[in-house]
Formats: structure tokens, sequence, C-alpha cells
């Protein structure tokens, strides 16, 4: 069977390298043939796998411009957000496959091919899956969850508790939780001083092509377009 090609598609280069990583046992299944910091995928790939991190959802404008893409066959929505209604949306927007976050990688790589070969599009795990943490986020060393570092992030980039809250699905309660505890990770006590933190440790998207990446961990081939 031939390996599937994929773009990894987010805004922060540490991301699509924590996947890069995730992924690396799996070179013969699965060729990163791209990592678009910028949604623009600029050579045909069999699926763009479109990461959320501190992103808009897959029910939004851009998952709509890589469904437009002649050269993506298919956009699959890689996120912790699990709301059925939530994933009826991306799909009905065009997605053509969801993926929880949570999968370990070796499911993460069957899901693509699954998704890949017509088959089942959502994949969630399903109860009793234990959940896996995995792939790289920024703030991880400093103690930060990814979904911490995910509402620090979208604080990094001026947006109120409110737009968090929509951006992300989650409650208000949930958001201001997340961004107690962040705060204790990173030991800042203000809104102002977690912004300073942020774009000293990288919260800031990169919104840059790379265009020649280092080798990836474990030999997993990465090509990217000049």
């Amino acid at each position: 069977m031939n390996s599937v090609r994929i773009a990894l598609v987010n805004d922060y280069e540490v991301v699509a390298r924590g996947v890069v990583g995730m992924l690396r046992s799996y070179q013969s299944r699965i060729r990163i043939v791209e990592l678009d910091l910028n949604r623009q995928v600029s050579e045909y790939v069999d699926i763009a796998l479109y990461d959320t991190f501190a992103a808009t959802q897959g029910d939004r404008a851009a998952v709509r411009e890589l469904v437009a893409n002649p050269l993506v066959e298919l956009v699959v929505v890689y996120s912790w957000n699990l709301d059925p209604a939530h994933i009826a949306a991306a799909l009905a927007n065009g997605a053509g496959g969801y993926i929880s976050k949570g999968l370990s990688a070796a499911m993460l790589v069957a899901a693509l091919e699954a998704i890949h070969a017509g088959g089942e599009r959502i994949h969630t795990g399903g109860k009793g899956t234990p959940i896996v943490v995995a792939g790289d986020w920024p703030g991880r060393e400093e103690g930060l969850t990814e979904r911490e570092a995910e509402i620090l992030a979208l604080i990094t980039q001026g947006l109120s508790n409110l737009e968090i809250a929509e951006r992300t699905n989650l409650s208000i309660n949930s958001i201001k939780t997340h961004i107690r505890s962040g705060y204790r990770s990173i030991g800042v006590s203000s809104r102002t001083n977690a912004v300073l933190w942020g774009i000293e440790h990288g919260f800031r998207p990169d919104r840059v092509r790379i265009e020649r990446p280092e080798p990836a961990p474990g030999g997993l081939e990465v090509v990217t377009s000049a």
C-alpha cells in the first residue's frame, strides 16, 4: 500500500514539528510532504491535517479554504474538541474526517489511512480508550498542559475570555480555570504579564512557511516547497 501524503497545517512550528516527531516511526505509511504555517498548501497531498491548536475550529473559514484548494484531496481536523455537534458542523463544512488529539500515534496513523481509503471518517477513540498526550506545544517544558498553552497563546494574540471560549468551545468558567492554573505554572498574576511572558516564550504564531526544515527525528522524510 502506498504511503499517505500529508500536509500538516498549523500556525506554530513547534506544534507542527511535534506531530512530525509523533509519527517518526511510521514513515513507511505516512509521508509528511509539507509543513504549513500559513494554511496555503502548495503541492498535492492526500490529506491536509488541520491541527486546531490556538487556531479556528473545523467549522470555520480556514477549513473551507483548505477544502477549496485543488491540491488537497481531503481535509482532516485534528482536535481536542469532541462535541458531536461540532464534529458534525466540521464535516458539513467540507472536512473529510475528524480525529481526536488524544489518540496514540499508532491509532492516528490507522485513522488517517482509514479516512484516506474511504472508511470511517470520525475517530475519537470511544469510551475506554486511554488519552495519550503526544506531540509538542509552546510552554510544555514550563509545565503547561496543551489546553493551558493554547489558551495562553490566544491571550497572547489579544483575544478576550469570551472570544477564547467561543474559539475553543469551552465554558467561560473552564477558561478561567485554565488561565489560573496556567498563570501559576509560568509565575505571573496578571494578563499583561502573561502576554509579555507569552511573547518572550514563542506564543506568537510563526505565520511563515518552513522552507528548509531540519531533518525530522528518526529519519521521517519532510519535504517542503520552495
